[in-house]
């Protein structure tokens, strides 16, 4: 009897994660059949790939040319938002974490009431006026800076307590050798926070990556605009090429699929580090 239910119990939990891939795939399957066809096949049989040699490749060139700029530009932005977020964030919680002064609790209790504040949507409109008057208007720089600052204080309420696990002989065997702030961060604090620096890096990527009300409010010039603002206009227009639009939306989340494949380990050296820790 124990047999049998071990097995009936492997057999609901295999049968578990199968119906959640599923469902999680369908759509990306969904999105490959539609791009290689016409809207008359689209409409006849959205289901199921046709033949071999009724395959449109036509679509995916013409969907590559138009969501290539999208791709670059996000890209861009993204790793520039992300990189200026972690630099200012590592800075910030290496000092409240190893260096006690008069109004330390109240600046890192500061920093986090942050995170209570309205969102985008809330401060659209003062924070577009802010960036209007510093010219940056249309400008990528515009959503380097708010992907930087808005990422900030979640990195920093995280980094920090990792930060404080680290060995303060560490850093005392580091300043007696004559390192200095810096040395120390780059020889003692990246090295032992790489894993949880990765994660919040992917994490921040895909928040810039799939931000859509502030570029489609900031940006003007068709060349300038990110992926989610240039794929919601292709699908404004009057008459929808379905092929050629699922074409562009599959090209766009291969970014994002191989950044998940090529970084599966930080996440679970992450999670291990923060059970350990906790």
């Amino acid at each position: 009897m124990s047999l049998r239910r071990h097995a009936f119990k492997e057999l609901i939990k295999h049968a578990i994660l199968w119906f959640v891939l599923v469902f999680a795939f369908f759509p990306f399957y969904l999105m490959i059949v539609i791009s290689l066809k016409t809207n008359d096949q689209f409409v006849s049989n959205p289901w199921w790939f046709d033949s071999v040699s009724e395959w449109h490749w036509s679509n995916w060139t013409k969907a590559w040319g138009t969501v290539q700029t999208y791709i670059a530009n996000s890209i861009v932005t993204s790793v520039g938002a992300v990189a200026f977020c972690l630099a200012m964030s590592v800075l910030t919680s290496y000092v409240l974490a190893r260096y006690r002064f008069p109004g330390r609790t109240i600046i890192y209790y500061a920093i986090i009431a942050s995170m209570f504040l309205p969102g985008t949507a809330a401060t659209l409109v003062t924070t577009f006026v802010l960036y209007m008057d510093l010219g940056l208007v249309n400008s990528l720089w515009a959503l380097v800076i708010a992907g930087a600052v808005g990422g900030q204080v979640m990195c920093i309420f995280i980094l920090r307590q990792f930060i404080e696990e680290i060995p303060a002989e560490l850093f005392d065997s580091a300043q007696v050798d004559g390192a200095g702030h810096l040395q120390q961060i780059r020889h003692i604090v990246l090295p032992m926070t790489g894993s949880i620096m990765g994660t919040l890096a992917i994490l921040q990527f895909l928040g810039n990556w799939n931000n859509l009300i502030w570029p489609l409010v900031i940006l003007r010039d068709d060349e300038k605009l990110t992926v989610p603002v240039g794929l919601m206009r292709l699908e404004g227009e009057y008459v929808k090429q379905w092929g050629e639009l699922m074409a562009g939306y599959t090209i766009s989340s291969i970014p994002l699929v191989l950044l998940f494949l090529f970084t599966m380990r930080l996440f679970t050296r992450s999670l291990t580090a923060g059970a350990i820790k906790g």
